[in-house]
């Protein structure tokens, strides 16, 4: 563990874009393209690898808050690169810069917010 989250963490995570990640499989659209829920649980993977080992234990994060734009559509065999950099750290909430990029093109850009959690407080 480091002395916690800070400002200026980044991660960024590959996906190779399959039919399972499609709009039609996921059931937000009819066509076979990266559906917007899939670049969302990218970016949050990579917010979530960008801070990765900086927390005790016992806390975790959960996401409480994202605002993305997806901009362009990501075919069947692309790679999608999830960025998620850390910008502010309030408290327990984490604002990060979210980006999904296949290249030079931006496929999404955003903001995500984290909030630190008890691990206790969510299990059954």
């Amino acid at each position: 563990m480091t002395d916690g989250p800070a400002a200026g963490m980044d991660a960024r995570i590959d996906l190779v874009v399959s039919d399972a990640d499609t709009a039609i499989a996921l059931g937000s659209g009819d066509v076979g393209v990266l559906g917007t829920p899939r670049v969302v649980a990218l970016v949050e993977e990579a917010a979530c690898a960008a801070i990765a080992g900086t927390l005790p234990e016992d806390r975790t994060t959960v996401g409480a808050h994202i605002d993305m734009k997806h901009l362009a559509p990501s075919p069947v065999g692309s790679t999608v690169t999830g960025v998620a950099t850390l910008t502010e750290v309030d408290g327990k909430l984490l604002h990060f810069h979210i980006e999904a990029v296949m290249g030079a093109d931006v496929v999404a850009v955003g903001n995500h917010l984290r909030a630190i959690v008890r691990r206790d407080a969510f299990s059954g």
